[in-house]
């Protein structure tokens, strides 16, 4: 039967199948899958080291040439359609890219394009941008300096994809803007993720390798102290880390943020977040945590951004620790996160893994040749210039002769040739003396001319001396950064927190609290004993202490199981420890030796305790020393982290510790002073002048003669030994001992007749 016409073939069984050519895999990768992976690393996702990526350079250079940089604002439609002439990707991609270089964003330090409209925020990831069609853009002012020279041949130009208009292959920045605008990108077995740095800063370190190349990265570190993100937040600082990261540019840097405390409100107010999180990503954390009764301290929480700026809202229950309760969202929320830093960089097409320094040297050999080029550029125009004023000098030295050659020429086209055989001139210099008007031939003119070609002479003179000597390249280099500095540097953003000042939220346990009395000795033997206790050996007729053979009591008081103590000692070190954190002892026992238990330097003593929970203005520490010196310092600055720690630089170790007292500047006491030679003075205590540096060396209270070596004994209880103290008393320091009364034949037998 034959087939109808037009009907389908559905028997395929007669038709031969082409032979398969097998292709090894080595090849497939080899012309399929690599120039695939070189696409994506060299023109898409790693930066360069102008700081840019290919699509990021297209947009702003066509915002260039559309006269962006001066103008005024157009569509951002009306800058993608322009854009897509030498960037072959959808109209999505491109706005995309131009809404995170946008002020509106603020996802950039220094942001390149000054916007109007909504383009959504960093810190959000529902906050969305507008359509193109309703935002309009213009590049904002610091792009003068990423397109400076640029007309100057200062870089490369290239074939766009249609070979239908010219690009240049990077942008000539006057600044490393590789550090400081952010950059992100996965590539094919490789990414890059570059963090921010302050402008000011870069600027700083890039000056300092540009006057001494052999700049170390401990210099870089002082001058670029470290990132700084537009977000803002607390930048927890660990020198080691970011030591790590300058050098090698792999390292990892975690960011707190920043809150405040609103007391009348009972809330917490949180205003800078880290760069790497969002908020959505904060509240989804938080409601989770209250939701499974992790966090029973927040009532409600809210999202309260505004035009004043970001602020996410925590409302508290009566009675809760703000910061304890921000400790423990740090360690269970995106509060603090982290920036992983992998400073992947092109350098000549060839990524690779730089640290800030190696970035900044880059730069600088970058830089170098495009100021050079530019310079080049400049020299040509002026030399050329120079050449026709050359020219312009033999004629105006014969006028008429000029005058003479053009009117007896025949046609326009011998006026040239005569005009070169007259005066001994190029064709170049001849077709400019052929166009200039008779009218400007006057004095004035000539005069000008003479000018001109005395300057351009001192330019070409100045530009080929830089040209010749690296060292006022680098100074020319070295100006403009100051110049940018000046102009475009702002305060950082990101506020360092370092890590030893961080208190670390500590589950606390049960203690239980009880009234203790506290007992320390010469020897640095340290007691607890209940009030049980004391009660108990009262009865039985056993309160007296037990001590070691030649020991003494030094201070005895009451406190609570829950109080903290500082211990000062010997050593100009002090401890802050828990009065909990010593076992109950009895009057029998000699109780426990300091040295060992707090571990202690050898053959370090206590000196001093005294209970300290609070550190409150207006209390201070009081040091009397050896050389008749002494010092009040504020008790807020013996404030430690952390329950049991120790801190060194308690007091100046210059001389001798004698004398050591708590003040409480409502309530001046009075001290004692005695010397070597048994002369003493009585003072107020507010006569010491305060000194916010704990080791600070004091002034001089006592004045010494030559047969006093030293202050011997500081006491403030001192009437039950001394009696009276009104012949030692002082109002003004320094003062001269005066001999003590048992000391002092006179004052004795005045003191034998009285009784008399």
């Amino acid at each position: 039967m034959a087939k109808k016409k037009n009907s389908p073939v559905t028997d395929y069984s007669h038709i031969v199948p082409a032979p398969s050519t097998p292709q090894p895999i080595t090849e497939t990768i080899e012309k399929n899958y690599m120039p695939y992976v070189m696409s994506v690393i060299i023109s898409r996702a790693i930066p360069e080291i102008d700081g840019l990526k290919p699509s990021h350079r297209k947009l702003l250079y066509t915002m260039n040439k559309m006269g962006l940089l001066t103008g005024s604002r157009t569509k951002s439609a009306n800058v993608v359609g322009q854009t897509m002439k030498m960037n072959p990707h959808g109209d999505a991609a491109i706005y995309e890219t131009m809404v995170r270089l946008t002020r509106g964003h603020a996802a950039l330090l220094h942001p390149l394009v000054d916007s109007k409209g909504s383009f959504g925020k960093q810190y959000s990831s529902d906050m969305k941008y507008a359509a193109s069609r309703y935002t309009e853009v213009k590049l904002d002012g610091i792009c003068n300096e990423i397109f400076a020279g640029i007309d100057k041949d200062a870089v490369d130009f290239v074939d766009n994809y249609d070979s239908t208009m010219k690009e240049p292959v990077l942008l000539p920045t006057t600044f490393p803007n590789v550090l400081v605008t952010p950059n992100t990108g996965i590539a094919v077995g490789m990414a890059s993720n570059i963090c921010s740095f302050n402008l000011a800063e870069v600027c700083d370190g890039a000056i300092a390798l540009l006057r001494n190349p052999k700049t170390n990265v401990e210099k870089i570190l002082d001058l670029i102290k470290a990132p700084d993100f537009s977000g803002g937040g607390l930048i927890i600082y660990d020198r080691d880390q970011m030591r790590k990261i300058y050098e090698t540019g792999q390292g990892s840097i975690r960011i707190r943020s920043r809150y405040k405390y609103d007391k009348e409100e009972n809330c917490i107010d949180i205003l800078q977040i880290p760069y790497s999180t969002s908020i959505e990503a904060i509240l989804d954390s938080i409601s989770n945590l209250v939701k499974e009764g992790k966090i029973k301290d927040i009532t409600d929480f809210r999202d309260e951004i505004d035009l004043n700026g970001f602020k996410l809202t925590l409302d508290l229950k009566r009675g809760t620790d703000p910061d304890k309760l921000m400790n423990k969202l740090f360690k269970l929320t995106p509060l603090e996160d982290s920036f992983k830093c992998n400073f992947n960089v092109l350098i000549d097409s060839t990524p690779r893994q730089l640290g800030v320094v190696d970035i900044l040297k880059e730069w600088i050999l970058f830089r170098t040749q495009c100021v050079q080029r530019e310079l080049r550029f400049d020299l040509q125009k002026k030399r050329d210039r120079l050449h026709l004023m050359m020219a312009l000098g033999k004629v105006l030295l014969d006028i008429d002769k000029a005058v003479r050659i053009i009117r007896h020429a025949e046609t326009d086209e011998q006026v040239i040739p005569d005009l070169m055989t007259g005066f001994e001139i190029d064709q170049i210099q001849a077709e400019y003396i052929a166009n200039i008007k008779l009218r400007n031939l006057n004095k004035k003119y000539i005069l000008n001319c003479i000018q001109e070609m005395e300057s351009l002479k001192n330019d070409i003179a100045e530009i080929e001396e830089t040209l010749s000597d690296e060292l006022k390249l680098r100074a020319k280099i070295a100006n403009q950064l100051s110049d940018i500095k000046k102009k475009y540097g702002k305060p950082r953003q990101s506020q360092l927190l370092f890590a030893n000042d961080i208190e670390e939220e500590v589950e606390e346990e049960a203690i239980e609290n009880y009234p203790v009395r506290l007992i320390l000795t010469k020897e640095g033997y340290f007691k607890k004993i209940t009030f049980q206790s004391l009660q108990g050996s009262a009865r039985i007729g056993k309160d007296e202490q037990k001590l070691k053979e030649g020991d003494e009591i030094n201070q005895v008081f009451d406190a609570e199981n829950k109080d903290n103590l500082l211990i000062f000692t010997d050593k100009s070190q002090v401890y802050r420890v828990a009065v909990d954190d010593f076992d109950v002892t009895k009057s029998s026992a000699m109780g426990v030796f300091l040295n060992v238990e707090l571990k202690m330097d050898k053959d370090e003593r206590p000196v001093f305790m005294k209970v300290q929970n609070t550190y409150p203005e207006g209390e201070n520490m009081v040091f009397i020393f050896a050389n008749g010196k002494g010092v009040r310092v504020p008790i807020s600055a013996y404030e430690t982290k952390g329950n049991r720690s120790k801190l060194k630089g308690a007091y100046s170790s210059n001389s001798p510790l004698v004398g050591i007292f708590h003040e409480v500047e409502k309530n001046p006491f009075e001290i004692m002073m005695i010397t070597d030679a048994d002369r003493a003075i009585v003072f107020k205590s507010s006569l010491i002048p305060v000194m916010t540096t704990r080791a600070s060396a004091g002034v001089i209270l006592m004045n010494l003669s030559r047969k006093e070596k030293a202050v011997v004994k500081a006491i403030a209880d001192f009437a039950a030994v001394y009696g009276d103290p009104k012949g030692y008393r002082k109002y003004k320091l320094p003062a001269t001992g005066i001999l003590l009364n048992e000391k002092n034949v006179e004052a004795m037998q005045l003191s034998m007749d009285d009784k008399i």
